[in-house]
């Protein structure tokens, strides 16, 4: 899958889990940002996984100002992780649709068009799963 691809599945997505040890597509990335600003008008669900550093908090700011997302929104939308929690995450990785068609992608942070690697059902299916027993043990609620 190229990034095209996935800009395109993005944007006809009503829920997006977004694990990123950066919030580089969301926040340096125009085409990305430019489709979230606009998901975000159209009500698209996004929930973010991030490990808790320093960047990451720079980065949210980022994404706060830029999205203009409330203080209540940032709580609700994003899990901060200790690094050990985060492991299992190296790539930045999207889960689309979880409830529905699920299908996970994962992809370098980096802007040089090298292409998205798209999971299979069953590792989708998986990786949505891990999401949510995350998000459930620490925010005490479904995504």
């Amino acid at each position: 899958m190229t990034l095209k691809q996935l800009i395109k599945l993005e944007d006809k997505a009503k829920e997006v889990w977004v694990i990123s040890p950066g919030l580089h597509y969301d926040t340096e990335v125009k085409d990305f940002s430019e489709l979230v600003s606009v998901n975000l008008g159209e009500k698209t669900k996004y929930r973010y996984i991030v490990p808790a550093s320093k960047d990451i908090e720079k980065n949210m700011k980022i994404y706060q100002k830029l999205y203009k997302v409330s203080d209540a929104e940032m709580e609700q939308n994003f899990l901060l992780l200790p690094d050990n929690e985060f492991v299992p995450f190296i790539m930045e990785t999207a889960i689309y649709d979880a409830s529905t068609d699920c299908i996970a992608c994962a992809t370098p942070a980096s802007e040089d068009g090298l292409g998205v690697i798209r999971f299979n059902d069953e590792t989708s299916k998986k990786i949505a799963r891990d999401f949510k027993t995350l998000w459930k043990r620490y925010k005490r609620k479904n995504p």
